[in-house]
């Protein structure tokens, strides 16, 4: 079909607990990551590399930096005559505000939004992992297995399968089984929560869904399992790539660190698939006479005159001569004092650091365990 259309849907109104100081006033898409991004830019990079032109973003919990970072998509180039980025928020009615009640909810709360867009596709992502993918690929995947839903899995270790929804496949990659977050995992193929729908079908499954009283409105927990217990054709699609969730500080500085490794599979400087981000319009990053950096990333604005080893650092960042950052991710506009030293933290933005941070009882402060 010459004008098959596909829209995205991303998922992004997490509150993040586990990522404590770092999100009590942003919403977990829009925490900073890699030096220049915020997690955010992956997934809506990996549309406008892909092709895919309209993309509605779904927020909720502390949206408005996050509403007001996304705009028109423009720093994607999602905002042209024929595309479209628009943030959408939980509905408002008669009857008060109706907060999404789980991944498919929020979908299902949507449905007006896509059927103005009627597309013979719909993508759903989250906005809180970091990775490239180019979905164009497995949308190809979905439509040569006539698919009713395909969804993005990876391989994990069987400890960390206790945290997914794990599924087993034949050797055509069809889905014979899916339990989300098992505690004795039959398998180790882990869905990414990347999910491809003929729109026809998601429309159908989410409306018997909503009209099931005892359902939990959740992709993993309810939509997938009715579907294979329904006989829908359901498809692994195999990912080998970066592929990280982000949803926890040990997690967050972890992927940070993978950056400053040069055999890390992550490359955020392939040009072929660029990650796009906000224009900071800062001015040149500075490294004092004084300075010491060895194996980081500093950002544009960056004043350094301290010392910084293995360490991703923001933009409008100042590192005081005398001061040390280890192992660390220091966010946008915080000041590290003279004579302070950091290890295995991330600081948040608009910090000003007087003291060692190596075990701090602060709980504006995020240390790595």
């Amino acid at each position: 079909m010459a004008n098959e259309k596909t829209v995205a849907m991303l998922l992004a109104g997490g509150k993040g607990t586990r990522l404590k100081s770092l999100t009590k006033k942003l919403a977990k898409p829009a925490v900073y990551f890699g030096g220049k991004y915020r997690i955010i830019d992956f997934p809506l990079s990996n549309c406008a590399n892909s092709g895919i032109d309209t993309v509605g973003v779904l927020t909720q919990y502390e949206s408005t930096a996050l509403n007001t970072y996304i705009s028109n998509g423009s720093n994607w180039g999602i905002d042209g005559n024929k595309s479209l980025t628009v943030c959408l928020a939980p509905k408002q009615t008669d009857e008060g505000a109706s907060w999404y009640r789980g991944t498919a909810d929020a979908i299902y709360q949507n449905l007006d939004f896509l059927d103005s867009q009627n597309p013979d596709y719909v993508v759903i992502l989250s906005g809180d992992h970091i990775y490239k993918m180019d979905y164009s690929k497995m949308l190809d995947f979905h439509k040569a297995n006539k698919a009713d839903l395909t969804v993005a899995c990876l391989n994990v270790s069987l400890e960390e399968a206790k945290r997914f929804g794990i599924m087993k496949a034949d050797a055509n990659f069809k889905i014979e089984s899916f339990t989300e977050k098992p505690k004795h995992p039959e398998s180790t193929l882990a869905s990414m929560g990347i999910y491809i729908f003929s729109y026809k079908v998601l429309r159908s499954e989410l409306i018997k869904d909503r009209a099931n009283p005892e359902s939990e409105n959740d992709f993993g927990k309810n939509i997938i399992p009715t579907m294979l217990a329904n006989k829908k054709r359901l498809f692994a699609y195999p990912f080998d790539g970066y592929w990280k969730d982000v949803g926890t500080v040990e997690s967050l500085w972890s992927a940070n660190m993978d950056l400053l490794d040069d055999k890390c599979p992550l490359n955020i400087y392939d040009s072929k698939m660029k990650i796009f981000s906000e224009d900071t319009r800062s001015t040149p990053q500075y490294i004092g006479p004084n300075a010491c950096v060895k194996n980081s990333i500093i950002n544009q604005g960056a004043f350094i005159e301290g010392n910084v080893t293995h360490s991703v650092i923001f933009n409008e960042v100042t590192i005081e001569e005398g001061a040390v950052v280890e192992d660390s991710v220091i966010m946008p506009h915080t000041v590290i004092k003279a004579g302070v030293h950091v290890k295995r933290a991330i600081i948040g933005t608009e910090r000003v650091v007087e003291e060692d941070i190596i075990s701090s009882q602060d709980e504006e402060i995020a240390l790595v365990a």
